[in-house]
């Protein structure tokens, strides 16, 4: 039994770490497609990039025991990306309204929802083995 959860737990780290990395690719593109001359919103992709990178390096080389922490923290990171994605598509953010047909909105919406419970889904199960 302990060996199907640590399978399991290696494939969410996989997982989550993937999903990272292409949340931080697609930022740092359209960062140097164009953002980065958005006021406040320029800085924010570079550093949504630079986090991303290191949550996905992190999720590779955290010993298990910190992992509850490291996957919730990520969880939180990602989904306040993604809130602040669907808050500038619907409402507008820092003076910037996305649009849902803009290039990468669409992937971006998948990658990050799925990195979110994905992220969840590490943080409850590295928990849960733990007494």
């Amino acid at each position: 039994m302990a060996t199907e959860r640590t399978v399991v737990l290696v494939a969410l780290r996989l997982v989550a770490a993937g999903t990272a990395v292409a949340m931080g690719a697609i930022h740092l593109d359209l960062w140097n497609d164009g953002y980065r001359y958005l006021d406040k919103i320029g800085p924010l992709f570079l550093l949504n990039a630079i986090g991303a990178g290191l949550l996905a390096l992190a999720l590779l080389i955290t010993p298990t025991r910190f992992l509850p922490v490291l996957a919730t923290l990520g969880a939180l990171f990602t989904a306040g990306t993604l809130l602040a994605l669907i808050v500038s598509i619907t409402h507008g953010l820092f003076g910037f309204q996305e649009s849902i047909d803009a290039n990468l909105v669409q992937p971006t919406l998948a990658v990050e929802a799925a990195g979110c419970v994905t992220l969840v889904a590490l943080a409850l199960l590295s928990r849960r083995g733990r007494t």
